[in-house]
């Protein structure tokens, strides 16, 4: 006899919300999860504080997922950002709010986000399973009749009313992110759509050392891809060792990422002054010269750039440091408050899984009921997180995806297991 009516294979934020819903409706749980601990990419997110959520209202929250934020609609009004908030408080995980309407442990510590989860589950008689790598999902007559599993190198099968497959993509390998889910969902018939590396660095073309550890704040890109502008945002930059990263730099990887695979010739242009015009740039730079005189270009631009930037700004726009400037010298001027302006930065690669923050494709949503989160094909079989072909932008909508559709996947796969009683 089964032990257990509800397998979900993956201990991630999808995976144990689906075990929350489930067993809050007197489901037998079982949570599979292949490594040794739960939540790891949890533990890890928004440099390890763990960006639970955003507070926007779905309208401005709905503009920052991808490619169809209308499929995450029915679950996200199930199991909403506010609910989220409510959920982890009740859990005895009080939360912040800070800049960009994003939400945070109090404590600042992601671990904590994971061992409430783990400590909730337990009281909900939730069985947790780690080591314990799935090998096969089999089906009947498009049902799912058992799970096989290995655990410490021992075969393990059982027999189960619904599986939900919460195994996430293939960003960060290291926390168990290599795809199974993607094979598991292939053996059942599902399609998928082209994955690649998203929130991601991206590598400038003779990308400057020298400018690693610089974060620049404020600043507008545009990114552009086979010469057409394709995106725009303003925020903050980092560059790093693996090239431009920060809110914004992420935010335009997912369109980068894809048109570099496909071949495309990507650039992004920066302006380094958004709130000034170029005439007025122009007037702040004669002001200077007025009041100093004759400045040679690299004292001047000291006064208008972080000191660390400037070498490889004059030496990727083509500024002689040696040359001197003087009030009634146009030509230099123009050029450059153009470089301040139009500041272009040609990308020829990116950072793949190993560090990319999500898996931007996955199962389509075409074979996925998006009021329940369950296969169109499979009778008893269930989807959630980041194995969808669902993502978004920094800023905590990700794990809310990952919340919403594992809270719904379970809740739907209790339901259905309640009728077969």
């Amino acid at each position: 006899m089964s032990k257990h009516e509800l397998i979900i294979i993956g201990a991630g934020a999808a995976g144990m919300l689906a075990a929350v819903a489930a067993a809050q409706k007197g489901i037998s749980v079982l949570l599979l999860e292949k490594m040794e601990k739960a939540g790891r990419k949890i533990r890890i997110t928004g440099k390890g504080r763990c960006n639970i959520t955003n507070t926007k209202e779905w309208d401005e929250f709905s503009g920052h997922i991808y490619p169809k934020s209308r499929f995450l609609k029915p679950a996200f009004y199930n199991f909403s950002n506010v609910q989220t908030i409510s959920f982890f408080e009740s859990i005895g995980l009080p939360v912040v709010i800070e800049r960009g309407d994003r939400v945070y442990p109090e404590s600042g510590r992601s671990e904590d986000v994971v061992e409430s989860l783990v400590r909730h589950l337990t009281s909900l008689g939730v069985e947790i399973s780690y080591n314990s790598k799935v090998v096969d999902i089999i089906t009947k007559d498009s049902i799912v009749e058992r799970v096989v599993w290995l655990k410490n190198g021992k075969r393990h099968e059982e027999v189960v009313k619904a599986v939900i497959i919460a195994t996430g993509g293939l960003a960060y390998p290291l926390t168990g992110s290599d795809g199974d889910g993607y094979v598991f969902a292939k053996k059942l018939n599902h399609s998928l759509t082209k994955c690649w590396p998203s929130l991601t660095a991206l590598m400038p073309r003779n990308y400057i050392t020298g400018l690693e550890g610089l974060t620049l704040k404020n600043v507008d890109i545009e990114l552009y891809v086979g010469g057409e502008l394709v995106q725009s945002e303003r925020g903050d930059i980092d560059f790093t060792n693996n090239g431009i990263e920060g809110p914004i730099g992420l935010k335009i990887s997912r369109k980068a990422v894809k048109a570099l695979i496909n071949g495309e010739k990507v650039y992004t242009v920066i302006d380094l002054k958004p709130a000034l015009t170029e005439e007025q740039v122009t007037n702040r730079i004669k002001r200077e010269l007025k009041e100093r005189g004759t400045l040679q270009i690299w004292n001047l631009m000291n006064l208008l750039l972080p000191k660390q930037l400037i070498s490889a700004f004059l030496f990727n726009n083509k500024i002689k440091t040696e040359t001197s400037v003087g009030i009634n010298d146009e030509k230099t001027i123009c050029l450059i408050v153009k470089s301040l302006k139009y500041w272009k930065i040609d990308l020829e690669s990116y950072t793949s899984y190993e560090r990319a923050v999500i898996t931007a494709g996955g199962i389509s949503l075409d074979e996925i009921v998006s009021k329940s989160m369950s296969s169109k094909l499979v009778l008893n079989l269930f989807f959630a997180g980041e194995v969808i072909d669902l993502d978004a932008d920094t800023g905590g909508y990700n794990l809310q995806i990952a919340f919403s559709t594992g809270y719904l996947a379970g809740s739907e796969a209790a339901h259905l297991i309640e009728k077969s009683r």
